[in-house]
């Protein structure tokens, strides 16, 4: 295995770990926690406001999960403060954004 292979592995592992502690405690677990939300019947009107909202995250998740991938497979690190690329990541939605070069 050459070096490349091996820095791609620990970046995806890396992320895999941020991805869980960063956007899953300060998006899942933590707005759990404050509001002490429980699971009930909902009113049959919010239907379509649910679908929207379920919809809504799964195109933030597919968004997210890109941008994760992205530093492992183009940057070599992890968005992570820690491990942060090797690269400057320029792929996908990132060459839309205004970067530091």
């Amino acid at each position: 295995m050459d070096n490349d292979h091996v820095r791609r592995g620990l970046a995806a592992v890396g992320s895999a770990v941020f991805f869980v502690l960063a956007p899953g405690v300060f998006a899942g677990l933590a707005p759990w926690w404050l509001t002490g939300w429980r699971s009930r019947d909902p009113l049959p009107l919010w239907a379509p406001v649910r679908m929207f909202g379920i919809a809504l995250i799964a195109t933030c998740l597919i968004v997210l999960v890109q941008a994760f991938a992205r530093f492992v497979s183009e940057g070599l690190g992890t968005p992570a403060p820690v491990a942060p690329p090797q690269q400057l990541v320029i792929g996908g939605l990132y060459r839309y954004v205004r970067n530091p070069k």
